[in-house]
Order: structure tokens, then sequence, then C-alpha cells
């Protein structure tokens, strides 16, 4: 299956597919693109000062992550995968509200008041079921929305993702699959962990329009979900988009992936980075120049770091709070616990 490309690596356009997107369109996409590794840099810098939880970074995802939201409106659903803060943002997620979100805070989790995203979960694939019985919604409602779910080449081996991908083709539901494909599940290759390297075939398996596309190249994304969500609108039911991209950096913060790949093969995908990629494109267009990106850099990372001191001057969390979410009524054995906890929060040394 052939891989639909836009723009090379080197931000070269193929002019017979080149699109006609607005010069605003793209730098709002570029600027959400750039405004995603600054989040992504800031977070890593608290998580290693032991100011932030574990953190999935999205290092070399931000073609993938960013695109395949674009043409999304605010009442389209999103179903996010844990490496999609990128997308979040674009969708309406300040930088401040998913800090609270990785630091464990409860008010993180749910989404921004009338954005239609549903919260991740850490469960590989649980999300995608979900996703098309929202679809399934949709339908039977008679509305002409969609939902878009991401999820990354580990998460294609799991049962519930299969039961996914056959529920919308069966009831034509209007969803986006978007199988971001980075080459690796943690540390097992897809060619490991899969017979056919080729995951579009999983959506045309189950009878559907599927479609394979460079990730690191933003306007093949951008085009590739573009015509995914007319089709969905028009009733014609699911599309299945694999995303063919790479982790230049971590799984999550706590992994070392120099034990499982060599650092070749990562700068071989370095050389292929989307924000590059699209900052050569854009300044041959006349968009952008040095000064510019330079600007967008520093603006960028001057709001990633307001967003930060915003997070920091939150009060911490009640750590009673751990057992308040539980039952509606808490049980005596868990009362029992509670009032343990309570009397060791505060206590020091050890008892004899």
């Amino acid at each position: 299956m052939e891989v639909l490309q836009i723009l090379n690596e080197h931000g070269e356009v193929d002019s017979g597919l080149e699109p006609d997107f607005s010069d605003e369109k793209l730098l709002e996409v570029y600027r959400s693109m750039v405004l995603a590794r600054a989040f992504d840099k800031r977070m890593m810098t608290m998580q290693r000062q032991g100011r932030m939880g574990t953190f999935a970074p999205n290092i070399g995802q931000e073609a993938c992550i960013v695109g395949q939201v674009t043409s999304l409106t605010k009442d389209d659903w999103f179903s996010p995968s844990y490496r999609s803060f990128g997308a979040q943002i674009m969708r309406g997620w300040s930088m401040k509200h998913l800090m609270r979100l990785w630091a464990g805070f409860h008010d993180g989790f749910p989404p921004p008041k009338d954005v239609n995203d549903l919260p991740f979960s850490i469960v590989i694939g649980s999300h995608v079921l979900p996703a098309v019985g929202i679809g399934m919604g949709m339908n039977y409602k008679k509305k002409r929305d969609c939902v878009l779910v991401n999820y990354g080449d580990g998460a294609s081996s799991q049962g519930a993702v299969s039961e996914a991908l056959n529920f919308a083709a069966v009831y034509k539901a209007p969803v986006i699959f978007i199988c971001e494909n980075n080459g690796w599940a943690i540390s097992t290759p897809t060619k490991k962990q899969s017979a056919n390297e080729v995951l579009a075939t999983h959506g045309v398996a189950h009878g559907m329009p599927s479609i394979r596309v460079d990730g690191n190249d933003i306007l093949a994304m951008m085009c590739a979900t573009k015509e995914a969500t007319n089709r969905a609108r028009n009733g014609e039911g699911p599309t299945f988009i694999e995303a063919i991209t790479y982790r230049m950096s971590l799984h999550t913060t706590a992994d070392d992936p120099k034990v499982y790949r060599n650092d070749e093969e990562v700068k071989v995908w370095e050389s292929r980075c989307p924000i590059k990629r699209f900052e050569t494109y854009l300044t041959n267009k006349g968009i952008l120049d040095a000064d510019s990106i330079e600007k967008m850099v520093t603006s960028c990372n001057d709001e990633a770091i307001q967003a930060r001191d915003a997070f920091y001057a939150m009060p911490p969390a009640d750590p009673t709070e751990i057992f308040d979410h539980l039952f509606n009524t808490i049980p005596e054995e868990l009362q029992k616990q509670k009032e343990e906890y309570l009397k060791r929060l505060h206590q020091k040394g050890v008892d004899e």
C-alpha cells in the first residue's frame, strides 16, 4: 500500500498534491506544533526536577498529532490516547490544565467546558470502543458530526480495537481511526508485534476505506483527515488512517530507549523532523523567515513557562482525597484505612 506524502523530508512540496489552505491556517497549525514541543520540553524538565509525574513526550510526532484534529469542529468528538496533548491544546485545553492532569490532580482529567473530548485512558486501546459508541449515537440522533480516535501501533494488537473497527464498519459509524505507527510499542518493534507491518490493512480487513500517510508530513495529515471527516459527515462511515511517524524521545519519562534501539536509527528520523520540514515549506512560500521563526519559538517557550508558573502557584492536593472518589458512601473497612492513614500522615519516626 502506497504512502501519501505531500511534503518530503526536505520540505519540498509535490505541486500536484499541494492543498489550498490559507496562510492563516498554516500559521495556526505551525504554532500549535511549536507550542506542543515547547510544552513537551517544559514537562520533561519539570519531571526530572521531581515536580511532575510520569509523562509521555511527543517529540517527533507533532505533525501526526496536531494535523489529525485540524478538520474537527467544536461539535465533533475526540477520543485521545495519552500522547495527544498537542491536539488537546489545539482543541482548547490550556497547558496549565494539562499539567494538572499529568500531576495527578482529579480536576485535570475532565475536559474544559464546551470541549467534546474524552479524558485519555492509560489502559491501552480501551478508549477506542467508547469512541465508536459516540459515533453510533450520532447516527441514532441523525447528527452530521464525527468522532476521531487515535491509538498507537501497540494498541492495534488489542482485541477491543478490532471490535471497535468491526462495529464502526457494520453500523457505518462516523469515526476516523488514526493509528499512530511510531515503530515502537514501548520496547517492542512493530515487526515483532504484528506479522503484517502494514497496519492500514486492519481497516481494509474490516471493510472500510484505509490509507497510509507520512505522519511527519503535516500537509498529508491535514488532507487525509479532512477527506475522512467529510466522508463521515456525509454518512459514508468510518475511515482508517495509518500515520507513519517516529517517537524521537522516550516512551515515557520512566523509559530509557537506548536499551532497545540504536542512535543511528534515531538520527535518521531526526532528519525527518516534522517541524523543520514544515518550516522549510512555509519559508519557501514566504510565510515565515528566520526572524519570525525565532519569535514564534520564543513566544511558545514563554507561554509554556507562564503555564508552569501558574501551575506551581496552585495549592497542593489534599492527600485525603484518595479516599473520596471511590464510593458514594465510604465502606467501613475503607473508613478504617482512611483513619489509619490520617493518623500516620503527620507521624514522625516508626512505631516500635
